[in-house]
């Protein structure tokens, strides 16, 4: 599997991800948060699928 996330963004969509998945159960408690889970995997993996359809690398490789 190709990385094309760099190191600050990956952190980036981790602390992102988790803070909209927070808000499903502390705060307004919707279920928008659950988009949350989309930046939290993407930064875990270390790939996008949209930066691999744009052409995108931000990774320093």
């Amino acid at each position: 599997m190709l990385h094309n996330v760099g190191k600050i963004d990956r952190v980036a969509r981790v602390v992102i991800g988790l803070i909209l998945v927070a808000m499903v159960f502390v705060g307004p408690k919707t279920s928008w948060g659950w988009l949350g889970l989309v930046p939290l995997v993407t930064g875990l993996v270390g790939t996008c699928p949209a930066y691999s359809l744009l052409g995108i690398n931000s990774c320093g490789r």
